[in-house]
């Protein structure tokens, strides 16, 4: 099925770093699109969110960008910036009128090259502070805040680089000095190590010479060592229950499952999509409308690039026990591999999801951002089809076996219950 060809060009800098560029001049806008190929996963044990800090000192200024200026360059050329971390990398990006292509160059190009001039005690305390406020206020203070830290913490072990959150250890975070940061920098925020997206109404001549203007001369950094790590299949059923100031209890089912692009990662989406994507998908028509147990329900599955989990979560009704919930989810699950999936929820998933898909590319940011994740995972920019025909080729057997795969095995429970 062949619904989406985006043209580009990829070539790398002598420096190691990776380019790709895709000419659209159906608008007079530009995406620049930066990855670093580093994300939590590359924190170190008591140096957790080291990775996510650097999220906020690159706006921090740089050798020839002061404070704050990154941000006020950009959106006083009406355009608009942001960044952003994950396990596997963090991505800093800028969509803004063509014409202000190569100031947009030049910022990146600055910090990746001349950000540790401008680096010092002040700032780092200073974004040490914004990143514990961040923390205190969105997970430690926050209803339900700690769940995915005690999931993935007891779903993966010590060792694992998804044991810990993208934020960071509070007590982490307070320990972070100059030379963690600067190290963490040097080997990490290298041309040879990040991939540059730039998108949009561009002359690619033009654009070339620019990025080799502005990015050609920084010295590429120590070749990195792919990570190894393995996920240790779960034995038994873990059970935690945590007390949080919440009026509402909330049960969380987890379960090991397939990595990013793994054989089983679409056939998990739809699943998902079939039982809570939607006021007519299973359990939300069962739970929250005809039996009225729960407040809300999602399932999801998440794919990182060294591995995976399905999750449920439900927000009990007052009244309505977490055994409860538990038994619906799990007679439910079992009802859909006997019973099997009717053709119209099948076709209903995929619709969806073609259309979430195809309607984010109608944005230029999230195009070109979509290409380099492509190019980072799969080393194809242009796999938009491939990645769209993995939903359209799953069957129902395929999801029905990828459900008794994962969800009939040993799960982790967490219980989100009023502290009293």
């Amino acid at each position: 099925m062949e619904l989406l060809n985006i043209e580009y060009e990829k070539y790398k800098l002598a420096n190691g770093l990776e380019v790709i560029l895709h000419k659209n001049s159906n608008s007079s806008l530009v995406a620049v699109n930066l990855w670093y190929k580093v994300g939590s996963a590359n924190d170190s044990k008591g140096k957790t969110g080291i990775a996510h800090l650097f999220e906020h000192m690159m706006f921090q200024g740089s050798q020839n960008v002061p404070k704050e200026m990154h941000f006020r360059y950009i959106q006083e050329a009406g355009g608009t910036l942001n960044g952003s971390t994950s396990y596997d990398r963090t991505n800093y990006y800028e969509k803004l009128p063509s014409n202000f292509l190569e100031m947009a160059l030049w910022l990146e190009s600055d910090r990746m090259g001349y950000f540790l001039p401008a680096l010092d005690e002040e700032k780092l305390n200073n974004q040490k502070d914004v990143v514990k406020n961040e923390r205190l206020e969105r997970y430690d203070n926050q209803p339900y805040g700690l769940a995915w830290e005690l999931l993935i913490t007891n779903l993966y072990s010590k060792n694992h680089p998804y044991n810990w959150p993208t934020i960071g250890f509070l007590k982490d975070i307070t320990s972070y000095t100059l030379e963690d940061v600067s190290g963490f920098f040097k080997k990490f925020y290298t041309p040879n190590n990040s991939s540059l997206v730039v998108a949009g109404d561009i002359d690619l001549k033009k654009t070339k010479n620019l990025i080799d203007k502005y990015f050609g001369a920084i010295e590429p950094g120590a070749e990195i060592e792919e990570l190894v790590c393995k996920t240790n299949p779960q034995k038994e059923n873990i059970l935690i229950t945590h007390k949080d100031k919440v009026q509402l209890e909330r049960l969380y089912l987890a379960w090991h499952s397939d990595k990013l692009y793994g054989e089983d990662d679409a056939a998990l989406d739809i699943l998902s999509d079939i039982l809570s994507g939607s006021k007519n998908s299973r359990l939300h028509k069962l739970l929250v409308f005809e039996k009225e147990f729960a407040q809300d329900v999602t399932t999801f599955q998440f794919s990182g690039k060294y591995a995976g989990h399905y999750i449920v979560i439900i927000t009990a009704k007052p009244g309505i026990t977490l055994d409860k919930l538990k038994t619906e989810v799990m007679n439910e699950i079992e009802k859909l591999t006997s019973d099997g999936i009717k053709p119209r929820e099948m076709e209903k998933a995929r619709n969806s999801i073609n259309s979430s898909f195809i309607f984010s590319l109608q944005k230029l940011d999230l195009l070109a951002d979509q290409l380099n994740m492509y190019s980072f995972h799969l080393n194809e920019p242009n796999s938009f089809n491939f990645d769209l025909n993995r939903y359209n080729i799953v069957d129902e057997r395929k999801v029905i076996n990828a459900a008794e795969k994962y969800l009939t095995k040993p799960n982790l429970e967490i219980r989100i219950v009023p502290d009293k």
